[in-house]
This record gives C-alpha cells, structure tokens and sequence, in this order.
C-alpha cells in the first residue's frame, strides 16, 4: 500500500498539539466553516470531548496545516488502544486487532472530513502528518474512519492508493425543499406513510407525550441509563458512559436539542440531536420498547426528529447508523462508510 508524497515545491507545514485549546478556536472554527464540515469538528465539539471523553483514549492528537500564517486545514486524530468499540473495524481489518492506532476521528462522528480551505490538495500532507504523530504515540496504526464512499475525502484517499475497506453505513435523508411534516410523508410509500400516521394515532390514544428541550432542561440521568441501555442491546457497552456522557452533552450546550418522549411521565424514547449549519444528527437515541399500547416509541422519536429538523431548516437529516429496515423504508437513503488504515 502506497503512502501518498506532498508536493516537493509546497509551502504546507504541519502544527500539532496534544489539546485542542493550544489552538485559536475562531482560526479553527472558520476553516471548518468554510470547508462545509459537521459539528463534530468544530472546536467546541472537540474540547468537550477531550473533557469527557466517550470512550477510551490514549492520547488526543490535533494537526493544523499552515501556509504561511493562514490555517488551511484542521485534523482531530486519537489513539485508541482498543480502537474498535462498535465491533466493525476489526472486521475490515482483522490484522489491526488489539494494535494501538491513531484513528481521526472518534466513533461518535459517522462522518470524516479532512476540513480544509485548499480541498483535497491538503490530504497528502495530513497523512504525512498523522504519520509523524503515529510514530511518536508508537502507533502501529493509522489512518481515518467512517468516510463517505464517494465523497471528496474517499475519492482522494483511493486516487493516492489508499484501498478503502467498508465498515458501516449511515442513513441521510434530503429535506432541501420539505415545508412540513406532511409534506415529508407524502415524499414516503404508502406503507411507510400508514405506518408512521399509525402510529402518531395509537401513541396519543396511549397518553403518550413528546417534548424538545435545551440541554439545561433535559433529564440527562435518565437519558443516559435509556441510551446505555439501547447500546447494550446491540452489544455496544460503554458507548455512553455514565456521567460522562451528561457532562459532554452538557458542555456542547446550544448545539443540542433534547427530545423527550413520555408516556405518563415515564420516559420511554430519548434523542439527544446536535445541529451545524446544514444538517440535523439524530445523533444517539435511547428506546424502550416495553411500552402500553400498540405503538413504536421509536417511531414516534423518528417523526419528532423529522418535524424539528424540518422547523429548524436544516436541508440535511442525518439518521445515523444502525436500524437499517426501518430507515431504509421511511425516506432514508444509506452513505457507505469506509475504513482507510495505513501501517505506520
């Protein structure tokens, strides 16, 4: 596998730091504005997490390309020791098991960019950058997770030689044009559309309520236990640590919107979204299913989340991964994600 060279005659250089808060949060925020990139790479985001991280990090690693005095591009990369918390990179990369590895980025993004002011002319010199941390950090691994098939990033990954392996995917839906929840299920089949009336009927004749709360005002403690537990089912324990959890989405603050779901108070779905300029993440849920009734609490969180994104005016659902039966059939279109690890 081949390892892609700068240019000889580039200018580039790269910064690192070991904290995110060495570096000037508005220089940082503006190359991650101007490149289009999620929230999860904005510096706020970043510091929450290396505050409370949520899962287990060895060492934080921040790249910043410099062309003279201008920042060109930004790159957050951790090394992960056990670097596999969802169970599917070790599948693509069975001969990375148990290797420390310097991953950019966390696996709460579903979404891997290399933010930059020059495009993907920069990729060459962040991989010759992450390399350099890697040998520092004695990394026998990295490289980047979740990138999208297709996109900019994957399409200069794979240019340079760089083999894509898939992990995952991700489910999006486009609501560039979408005035209102009617009109989104008019966009859906008509099971699809049956189903999600269905169950808006059967969920209020349940005595069930739906509330969108600022973070200050959401009851974090159950939440937490709610989402923990959803993980567990799918084998993901730990994904969302108690305590940690609430004082990272705490710290985020106005980037989140809480939706509760109750039925007679007892809190039966949760979802914790972030927004960016673009695109609302339903970013985790929690769901409990031993409910009263004849309804699905999940569904009912999906169309809550639908009815926000839409008010907010956000031209991007991001449904995240996981659940693919009934996002697939409820307007949701699947981004393949892909593992690009390189030895180091």
């Amino acid at each position: 596998m081949g390892v892609p060279k700068p240019p000889a005659s580039t200018s580039l250089r790269v910064e690192f730091s070991r904290s995110i808060r060495e570096f000037d949060a508005a220089d940082w925020d503006a190359v991650v504005r101007r490149a289009g990139a999620p929230v999860f790479y904005e510096h706020a985001y970043l510091d929450a997490y290396e505050q409370a991280p949520l899962t287990n990090i060895d060492a934080f690693a921040y790249l910043v390309v410099k062309r003279g005095d201008e920042t060109v591009a930004v790159t957050p990369a951790y090394l992960q020791t056990a670097a596999d918390p969802l169970g599917c990179l070790y599948a693509a990369y069975p001969e990375a098991r148990d290797q420390p590895a310097l991953l950019s980025h966390t696996w709460h993004c579903y979404d891997a960019h290399v933010p930059s002011t020059l495009g993907v002319d920069v990729v060459p010199t962040v991989i010759s950058g992450l390399l350099r941390v890697a040998s520092l950090y004695r990394a026998q691994w990295c490289g980047f997770v979740n990138v999208r098939r297709g996109s900019e990033l994957g399409q200069e990954l794979r240019a340079n030689g760089l083999p894509a392996r898939h992990l995952v995917d991700r489910w999006t839906a486009d609501l560039t044009g979408v005035t209102d929840y009617e009109h989104y299920l008019a966009r859906l089949g008509e099971r699809a559309r049956a189903n999600l009336r269905r169950t808006g009927r059967r969920s209020g004749e349940a005595g069930v309520t739906t509330e969108v709360l600022p973070v200050s005002a959401a009851a974090l403690d159950e939440i937490t236990a709610l989402c923990g537990l959803t993980a567990t089912r799918f084998d993901n324990n730990g994904f969302y640590p108690e305590g940690t959890f609430a004082k990272f989405v705490t710290a985020l603050g106005g980037r989140v919107h809480v939706i509760e779901v109750r039925q007679r108070g007892r809190l039966v779905a949760a979802g914790v979204c972030l927004t960016d300029e673009t695109r609302f993440h339903t970013w985790t849920c929690g769901v409990d299913y031993a409910v009263d009734g004849n309804y699905s609490p999940y569904a009912v969180l999906f169309a809550e989340s639908v009815r926000l994104a839409i008010e907010l005016g956000k031209p991007v659902l991001e449904g995240g991964r996981g659940n693919t039966v009934f996002k697939q059939r409820h307007g949701l279109t699947p981004r393949h994600l892909d593992a690009v690890l390189l030895r180091a």
